[in-house]
């Protein structure tokens, strides 16, 4: 027997390719089993503002592939309040909708957290391209992201190698560095800046001086948003080496585009698995998959850790850009 008979799915906070996969899993599985499912559009405000409409089969058709979120996605001030909390379950129970599963980053968990706290079942699906949820591995979009950056560095060090030049690459990241780490693995970058590890800018443009010195060609600096900002990168080059990197800021590319095959499986996987989870009672829960197991955590407890970073994976690349 569901322990649920009708829920609601929204997207909320900054979008990510593979929401829309999600959207569709959630949709699909829960009218696989007999649930009535509504979507919320604008996220947070969405349901403040009563923005619900049913979901059916058709709705979710033709949008595996597509990056972006259909339910669309806005920042909702009146939200992060305890009066604004209140009326989203007010809302929610006035429509006697018993499930709510939010697919977006922290402040989208913090929120699911909060109407948890009023009596709201929740469900929480790691949706964020920065890859910063804990208690999994990965999140729904961080792949294709990852994808977007090797390529771009991949097109530049075609021309950097040209011209004998470097570059500097700047990639989202604020809190965590793993766009940089795992692009920067992936495209032999010479250097990687993540807010998780310390960096001596004086060391960055001595190793520049010396790679070009022992005969290369061409080097790239990939840096996160969060430790620097590729234009104070640059400045940081050439005021102690005398050349001019060329800076390249990706930005909300890195948010667009169809998401790869990982995230879209990923995706499905996660949108069934929470609307299973809601059937069988679970609530206050963030799903996650960890060394492929998909796990549920308590997300009270997902608010309040930060995600470890991988030292082992830096310092591999470190020891591979030699």
């Amino acid at each position: 027997m569901s322990a649920v008979k009708s829920i609601a799915v929204l997207t909320s906070g900054g979008d990510s390719q593979g929401m829309n996969a999600a959207v569709r899993a959630v949709v699909r599985s829960a009218l696989y089993y007999g649930v009535e499912v509504y979507g919320v559009q604008r996220g947070y405000q969405g349901l403040l503002n009563n923005d619900l409409r049913p979901m059916d089969l058709r709705s979710v058709g033709d949008i595996i592939q597509r990056g972006g979120t259909i339910l669309q996605t806005a920042r909702c001030k009146e939200f992060m309040t305890p009066e604004g909390q209140q009326k989203g379950a007010e809302v929610l129970r006035e429509r006697g909708i018993e499930g709510l599963i939010v697919i977006g980053g922290d402040g989208s968990y913090q929120g699911a957290n909060k109407l948890c706290k009023l009596g709201i079942k929740t469900m929480g699906l790691p949706g964020t391209i920065d890859n910063d949820i804990p208690f999994t591995d990965y999140t729904i979009g961080f792949d294709t992201s990852v994808s977007i950056v090797v390529d771009a560095i991949n097109k530049l060090r075609d021309t950097m190698t040209s011209h004998e030049r470097s570059s500097v690459v700047e990639v989202m990241g604020r809190h965590c560095g793993d766009i940089a780490l795992y692009a920067g693995l992936a495209s032999g970058a010479e250097t990687i800046i993540v807010p998780e590890v310390p960096f001596d800018i004086d060391q960055v443009a001595n190793r520049m001086k010396e790679n070009f010195a022992s005969g290369k060609r061409h080097s790239i600096i990939i840096v996160a948003e969060g430790a620097s900002t590729g234009e104070e990168i640059g400045r940081g080059i050439e005021q102690r080496c005398g050349m001019e990197p060329r800076v390249t800021v990706l930005g909300h590319i890195q948010r667009g585009g169809s998401p790869t095959h990982n995230d879209r499986i990923l995706a499905s996987q996660l949108g069934d698995f929470a609307v299973r989870k809601l059937m069988e009672g679970e609530s206050g829960k963030g799903c996650g998959i960890i060394r492929g197991e998909l796990v549920v955590t308590d997300i009270d407890k997902v608010v309040n850790t930060k995600k470890p970073f991988n030292m082992d994976l830096y310092n591999l690349a470190l020891r591979l850009s030699q």
